[in-house]
């Protein structure tokens, strides 16, 4: 190859015994045999064991120097091992090199977290030392692994027509649910550019500049909090947009990218195309999320009507009901042959962790062919509403049911975890399976909590089902959008939307949501230009790109799947970013900074 290696760690096989080879790699680990001293070399293909006699002074001195994870050139000859020291694990497992001449191409200090072995570190000081963390085995391959996912997209999305096309980092400020990143200019004092929160408003007007399908691996930055399935700052996702196109047209091409990627990546089972719909009404009340997993079987159910029967004497339940409450059914299969232990942690974790008052239950026994109510609660309810509340919630003897009762957002909040949290625990959720749904007819709008009025309750720049008719005629809250989300396993992939192309339906669409033409204008007058100028139906989706890869490569946490992620905190450590700047940077900027105020 060069003059650093001739073959690669991963290369060398029985056939090339007796050749006089050079490998280059880190010193992956050393390992003292009495006579013999073993050095296991690793580069980014694999490992090969090395191998020098303590008879050879020299090397062995200069071995004995060396760390773990200094970089070297090994040159000698390939042996075959003994057939009881053949290791199958490592592909050159059946040779090891003799060493003859070691080169010092780089020593490393002593290590702040080791690269060989498993063992846990803590998160800080993984990501202040990155660059040693992703040496790490499972590390790497996740990059590897995500560096091969988004070549197969392209592949995809270049065969099915798509162009890929790059759309400006530094563009306006856009509401898409999140703050912005801002960058001051310095050209034009006081104003600023923002960092996309994705590139929405440009894959449309690509749409309106007359391509027929766009594609990218696009970055976005948000300035919003990390979860175990978000990466605060920035992440990737598969964009894409389409013309003249319904959302069925969406759907069918979306699908197959999504089913191959994972069929190619995966030896699980795949939901086979089309893909399971639901409503975002039927998903609520059957899962209480709009991002339910289908591998667990648990199908909640509205108990409201039967706990507020005369007959039933729960007044904690029905006090509830009477302030407009919900009480909302979780089935738990086969639990009674649980202990008394497993009904009481699910009732601390709802107080302790979700801050609910608890949760009530029934266990279903049968006694002389008939359905019997146990537990705390089964007192204050008569056989007849016992038999009512199993056949709604399709539970039978040896099952038990779980309550929920609150607000209705908070009831199907909490029933929503735990529906997930009773399905882990009985171990019903099924193995080795990627199950994804459609989530479809969104409302167009909500009451925002906070300030009592109407908003967007999804993507503002998507079409209303209906059109301007809908608009003009209809309640805002019983509007449905053409959104739709794909999940999978109970993870969100992505949103995406057929758009509101029509100016008149986009100044109604956000007049209702309490935004003037002006407003409109101002924030999205680019577009909105675009769109007087003869601009085709069109819709869109964007899968992310950091949850694909995390479903593919069973993590739990995303940034196990991300080159450098930043920390909980939006702080990227091994950076020290973000940090102060020298002030004669601010004065070219025309910024001045202030002290945030301390808290009492």
């Amino acid at each position: 190859m060069n003059k650093y290696r001739t073959h690669l760690c991963n290369q060398l096989k029985e056939s090339d015994a007796g050749d006089n080879v050079s490998i280059s790699g880190w010193i992956h680990r050393k390992r003292d045999h009495g006579n013999l001293l073993f050095v296991d070399l690793r580069d980014h293909y694999g490992v090969t064991q090395c191998v020098v006699d303590k008879t050879n002074e020299k090397l062995l001195t200069i071995i004995d120097s060396l760390r773990s994870e200094s970089v070297i050139k090994i040159s000698g000859t390939v042996l075959e091992r003994d057939k009881e020291t053949i290791n199958l694990s490592l592909e050159t497992g059946k040779i090891e090199v003799s060493i003859e001449q070691l080169e010092i191409l780089s020593m490393a200090e002593e290590l702040p977290m080791p690269v060989f072995g498993g063992q846990d570190y803590p998160e800080e000081i993984r990501l202040k030392y990155r660059f040693l963390d992703i040496r790490r085995e499972e590390l790497h391959k996740n990059l590897i692994l995500r560096s091969s996912i988004i070549s197969y997209i392209r592949e995809q999305m270049t065969d099915l027509g798509f162009l890929e096309m790059q759309t400006p980092i530094l563009t306006a400020s856009s509401p898409e649910g999140a703050r912005d990143y801002l960058v001051p200019s310095r050209l034009h004092p006081g104003k600023f550019y923002a960092l996309p929160q994705a590139p929405q408003q440009f894959k449309q007007l690509i749409m309106a500049g007359g391509f027929d399908k766009y594609f990218q691996i696009a970055p976005c930055f948000r300035d919003e909090d990390a979860r175990a399935d978000r990466s605060p700052g920035e992440f990737y996702q598969l964009d894409m947009e389409m013309s003249f196109v319904e959302q069925e047209d969406v759907f069918n091409a979306i699908e197959p990218v999504l089913y191959n990627v994972f069929k190619k990546f995966s030896k699980y089972q795949i939901s086979e195309a089309p893909f399971q719909r639901l409503t975002y009404k039927e998903s609520m009340q059957r899962y209480g999320t709009d991002k339910p997993d289908l591998r667990n079987p648990i199908e909640l159910c509205d108990l409201t009507d039967e706990f507020n029967l005369d007959e039933v004497k729960f007044d904690a339940f029905k006090k509830v009901i009477s302030n407009g409450g919900k009480v909302i059914g979780i089935p738990a299969p086969g639990s009674t042959k649980k202990p008394r232990s497993f009904f009481d942690s699910l009732n601390d974790w709802a107080r302790k962790e979700m801050n609910a008052p608890g949760l009530g239950y029934i266990i279903l026994e049968e006694d002389d062919g008939k359905l019997k109510g146990k537990g705390p609660i089964a007192k204050f309810i008569p056989d007849n509403v016992i038999e009512r509340i199993c056949k709604k919630g399709k539970v039978k003897h040896g099952d038990s049911i779980f309550f929920s009762c609150a607000d209705k957002k908070i009831a199907y909040e909490l029933a929503s975890f735990a529906r997930n949290r009773i399905a882990e625990e009985l171990d019903i959720v099924e193995k080795e399976v990627f199950k994804f749904c459609w989530i479809v007819d969104f409302p167009m709008y909500e009451i925002n909590h906070d300030s009592g009025k109407i908003d967007f309750s999804h993507n503002p720049f998507s079409m209303p089902q209906g059109g301007i008719e809908s608009l003009n005629n209809n309640d805002p809250l019983e509007i449905l959008g053409h959104q739709y989300d794909i999940v999978c396993n109970g993870i969100e992939l992505s949103s995406g939307a057929i758009r509101n192309h029509l100016p008149d339906v986009m100044f109604k669409a956000f007049e209702i949501a309490g935004h003037s033409k002006d407003y409109v204008m101002e924030k999205f007058g680019g577009m909105v230009n675009a769109f007087k100028y003869g601009v085709p139906p069109h819709g869109g989706i964007a899968p992310g790109i950091d949850r694909i890869v995390m479903l593919l490569a069973e993590e739990k946490n995303i940034r196990e799947v991300i080159l450098f992620p930043m920390n909980q905190q939006a702080q990227d450590l091994m950076m020290n970013a973000p940090a102060y700047v020298p002030e004669s940077n601010l004065k070219d900027l025309n910024i001045l900074t202030v002290e945030p105020k301390e808290e009492d």
